[in-house]
């Protein structure tokens, strides 16, 4: 069995990655994936908590309500992507602020 430490370690580490792409990068697109990441993180955590204590399925609940939350969150993030894209003909978000101003 995989000890608890390494879901924990792999967690960070997708966290962190999703973290400093929704920082760093411009692209709507490239920060959608990042908030991807960050929820794919949390799932993990919950997984791992649930594997953890075998006897409650809890985390195994919490990680399907992230999945259903984060497709329909990419869903209406791309149609809105695709709004402001087809108004503004640009997906960076610098841009974006800067022509509503």
């Amino acid at each position: 069995m995989i000890p608890l430490e390494h879901y924990l370690l792999l967690s960070a580490l997708l966290f962190s990655i999703g973290l400093s792409i929704v920082i760093i990068k411009k692209n709507a697109i490239v920060v959608l994936i990042g908030i991807e990441l960050i929820l794919n993180a949390a799932n993990i955590n919950l997984i791992a908590f649930s594997q953890y204590d075998a006897s409650r399925l809890q985390g195994h609940v919490f990680a399907l309500f992230v999945i259903v939350i984060a497709a329909a969150e990419a869903a209406v993030a791309m149609a809105i992507v695709l709004k402001v894209y087809n108004f503004y003909k640009t997906s960076n978000l610098d841009e974006v602020n800067a022509m509503q101003e």
